[in-house]
């Protein structure tokens, strides 16, 4: 039998030193990475926790980036809502300013710097971040309002704001310059003033008279159109008496003439003279005095009115559907009022055909239904009145200009003009209202005056076609804010989109955009009462409203979103600062417990060698 050498190779003695060298090298790697092992397979059975937590913290890095790129968005934008509070001090304080001396060109200097200050209004909504526009909401791609000088003069193809204001104020004053009214002396001891068409949107709107002229009949105002007359049946009034009326503007606001008869020489601003000799005269001065209190009312108050409204028409999306003129049924018809049933016999003051118990009317989706008696909620009583109908489509709708009555036309009034539908199941019922087709709905923004020559017209017509769209983000349904969201955390999401046509920042831009577009004659008799008339309106315009929404609301709106990312950010630091303690645990090598392995190994190594060394120094004999 043969006897084999000692080979170190294939000993288990060499094996075992070659493992500890293995040991030795995986310790100083440890030591000099920190880490247990350069691979998953060496990390031990914690590396599945390890795993884990690095997954949720890419998770959260993601979320550090888009909190980090939302946070930027949401201060650009903040800056720009700052920017627009202070355009809107400077032009309100402009306006309020009494001291009104025109230029060249027919402005105040206040109203000059309002035009500049739109411009500026117009650029700060513009603002972009990156690739994406602040106030587009989801079309962020679209820049979100025209430029300012098309805005207001317009294209080689489109009309701008310039020109819809001086429509409307033509269609306002019409050709005599009365504001639609038409005055005359039926006899020689009576006036008589009457609107120039029903259901017109135009002009002053004849709403109250009252008189204590002595031994004088007042008549109306009632008829389609509506009209009023005063005679003074061949008798003088007494000194002081007084003739008072009230007219509606466009605007919605309301103005009064107040006429005192009067003895004195010479006869007082506001007056009419009584002459002692020839009733007749009288009456001729109350109408001359009568013609000049309402020339100066159109050319001042209501060309302001005017380009108040203009202003909504060009800017805003409301609108309304205008009925035709109809009659009650009374014994002698006369154009039907708010007080007007909706159902009765005749004679009465009800329309005809009138709604039953059973019918119903949709506005906008939601229905009402018409019962004898009892009603609750959505429901209305057939016997109820016209103004209570008008009152719940308006509780419906949520428009912010009540629906109205007028010379026997029907007004419904709507902020969002697109979305107005109204249709009913008793359609001659609707007919008896005014309305000969269905659905109901409101002439579509821009308006501009029906015809031509605007003196007039008696209507308005959708001008998109024809006419500069000031916004051209999205104006979709739904919150603005929800037009730019952003997961921020696993479970929270933020919204801070915002739109340029938001109520606050629209009415805004739209008051600006008519003081400072507004011009008269520096010369003309009533420009000074033009310019402050307008002054009074703009400065209410930027006053803020209970329940209108304010620049600061979105900035609120804004902020909160800025909170939520805050306090996620917050978190997010901690749950970093635990995921990597677990990491950390699994993955690193302690150094203490490194160098002592290392030193043990060491001794372990040098024995191991010390052996083997004397183990190559047998021979067989020395085994002997």
């Amino acid at each position: 039998m043969s006897i084999s050498s000692i080979n170190y190779s294939s000993s288990i003695l060499g094996s075992q030193i070659r493992n500890i060298n293995q040991q030795l090298t995986d310790l100083s790697t440890q030591l000099s990475t920190g880490k247990l092992s350069q691979n998953y397979s060496g990390m031990g059975t914690n590396e599945g926790f390890a795993i884990a937590s690095r997954a949720q913290l890419s998770n959260i890095a993601a979320y550090t980036d888009t909190i980090t790129n939302v946070n930027v968005n949401i201060n650009l934008a903040n800056t720009a809502l700052q920017a627009l509070t202070t355009i809107r001090s400077t032009v309100q304080t402009g306006a309020a300013n009494t001291a009104q001396s025109l230029n060249v060109n027919g402005q105040t200097v206040a109203q000059n710097t309002a035009a500049a200050q739109f411009g500026s209004m117009v650029g700060v909504l513009n603002t972009e971040s990156g690739n994406r526009y602040l106030f587009s909401g989801t079309a962020f791609n679209t820049q979100p309002v025209a430029d300012a000088g098309d805005i207001i003069n317009g294209t080689t193809t489109q009309a701008g704001f310039k020109t819809v204001m001086a429509e409307r104020q033509a269609a306002d004053l019409g050709a005599n310059g009365m504001g639609r009214l038409v005055q005359t002396q039926p006899t020689p001891s009576s006036v008589q003033v009457s609107e120039d068409a029903a259901g017109s949107p135009f002009g002053l709107k004849i709403a109250a008279v009252s008189s204590t002229l002595t031994g004088a009949t007042v008549t109306g105002p009632s008829g389609s159109p509506v009209s009023f007359s005063v005679d003074l049946n061949g008798t003088n009034p007494s000194n002081g008496d007084k003739l008072s009326l009230k007219f509606t503007l466009p605007d919605g606001t309301t103005e009064q003439i107040d006429l005192t008869a009067s003895t004195a020489t010479p006869t007082p601003v506001g007056s009419f003279a009584i002459d002692t000799t020839t009733p007749a005269n009288t009456a001729s001065n109350l109408n001359t005095a009568l013609n000049t209190a309402i020339q100066k009312l159109a050319n001042t108050s209501l060309v302001a009115a005017s380009a108040i409204v203009a202003g909504d028409n060009f800017f805003n999306t409301a609108s309304s559907a205008i009925g035709a003129p109809v009659n009650n049924q009374a014994a002698t018809p006369a154009p039907i009022t708010g007080a007007t049933a909706l159902s009765g016999t005749s004679p009465s003051d009800s329309i005809s055909p009138g709604f039953v118990a059973g019918d119903s009317i949709t506005v906008n989706g939601t229905t009402l239904t018409f019962v004898n008696s009892g009603a609750t909620g959505n429901q209305i009583n057939v016997t109820d009145s016209i103004q209570s109908l008008l009152g719940k489509i308006d509780q419906i709708t949520g428009t912010s200009k009540p629906s109205t009555v007028h010379g026997g036309a029907i007004t419904i009034n709507t902020d969002d003009a697109a979305s107005l539908n109204i249709t009913s199941s008793n359609t001659g019922a609707l007919g008896s209202l005014g309305y000969s087709s269905s659905p109901i709905t409101a002439t579509q923004p821009p308006l501009r005056v029906g015809s031509s020559p605007a003196s007039s017209a008696t209507s308005l017509v959708n001008g998109s076609a024809n006419t500069v769209k000031w916004y051209q983000g999205n104006d979709g349904p739904g919150s603005p804010r929800s037009t730019a969201m952003a997961r921020v955390d696993d479970s929270i999401t933020v919204q801070y989109g915002a739109q340029a046509n938001e109520d606050a920042i629209r009415r805004q831009l739209q008051a600006t955009a008519v003081f400072g577009t507004f011009s008269t004659s520096p010369t003309g008799q009533y420009s000074g009462g033009q310019v402050a008339a307008l002054s009074l309106r703009t400065t209410q315009a930027l006053t803020q409203q209970p329940g209108q929404q304010r620049i600061e609301d979105i900035q609120t709106d804004i902020a909160m979103a800025q909170n939520t990312m805050k306090d996620a950010t917050t978190r997010q630091t901690q749950a970093k600062a635990q995921l990597q303690t677990i990491i950390d645990q699994a993955e690193s090598a302690s150094p203490d417990q490194v160098a002592s392995e290392i030193l043990s190994l060491q001794n372990a190594l040098q024995a191991s060698y010390q052996t083997t060394s004397k183990l190559a120094q047998l021979s067989l004999v020395k085994f002997l």
